[in-house]
């Protein structure tokens, strides 16, 4: 996760669908808590196996280690607010919050709770995405009010989560999947083999593809590539690497090769992203 402070473990950005391959983004999880608030179009969301529709004004909490992504399946675009908000902000030492935290974002809490504008709590979640945005992004940015905002919203968060489904939270298959792809995340650099990935998660090569197709909907090939060319990006835009080392540090073979399958998945070559997102 590229934070945007130092030291301080909270993202708040805005993105577009457009800027994704086939106006889809990269499906990943991770332990931060994820909030989306749609500011204009729409998208339908993923998370752990249910796709939900999202609307201008509307938004949606990610628990904790869920799997997701955004996508139009019309590929219309959509652009919205993500914020990302990590229990370190809490600080290190264990103290009554953390049990808390653990508590309510656990895997035993729901997967996602939509947010629409007329239900008041959930209103006022979607109001405290668009003040995190402001402040992280004002001239004077003050750490406390950040602070002081996202624990604000993981509380509000907090005090409507209820237990999930007893019947989803220990259903195997899940963790067969997450094993998997952190496999991918931490290795993506490295020569992957489909043996590899399905050692990762002790199943076979075909209950990798099945698992993969089932809660990815994406092969484990596919979903390989789509994070590779994911961090590519991230590399892209926030240093000034050269191609040749982008390809190499995300796993490519070369620079020919990288720049053949980012065409193919964007529309056009490294450089001319780089240069586009820069302008």
């Amino acid at each position: 996760m590229n934070y945007n402070l130092n030291n301080f473990d909270l993202y708040v950005k805005k993105g577009s669908l457009l800027s994704f391959d086939q106006f889809s983004a990269a499906c990943h999880w991770h332990p931060d808590l994820e909030f989306i608030s749609v500011i204009e179009g729409y998208m339908s969301f993923f998370v752990n196996g249910e796709t939900v529709h999202l609307e201008k004004g509307c938004g949606i909490f990610v628990n904790s280690k869920r799997l997701h992504y955004g996508f139009s399946s019309d590929r219309t675009d959509c652009s919205y607010i993500v914020v990302c908000i990590n229990s370190s902000l809490l600080g290190n030492e264990r103290w009554m919050g953390k049990p808390y935290w653990e508590e309510k974002f656990g895997p035993n809490t729901e997967d996602f709770i939509v947010l629409n504008d007329h239900i008041p709590w959930q209103q006022d979640a979607l109001l405290s995405l668009s003040e995190l945005y402001e402040e992280m992004h004002s001239p004077q940015c003050n750490p406390l009010q950040l602070l002081s905002k996202a624990m604000s919203l993981c509380a509000n968060i907090g005090d409507h989560i209820t237990e999930s489904n007893e019947q989803n939270h220990i259903d195997p298959s899940w963790i067969y999947v997450w094993k998997m792809t952190a496999f991918i995340h931490g290795n993506y650099e490295h020569k992957i083999k489909l043996d590899d990935i399905a050692a990762a998660g002790s199943v076979s090569r075909s209950q990798c593809c099945i698992l993969f197709d089932k809660y990815v909907g994406q092969s484990p090939n596919d979903y390989l590539i789509k994070y590779r060319i994911k961090k590519s990006c991230e590399m892209l835009l926030h240093t000034d690497r050269s191609i040749s080392e982008i390809a190499i540090c995300c796993g490519f073979q070369s620079a020919s090769y990288y720049s053949y399958v980012f065409r193919k998945e964007l529309g056009f070559v490294p450089k001319e992203y780089r240069n586009q997102a820069r302008c």
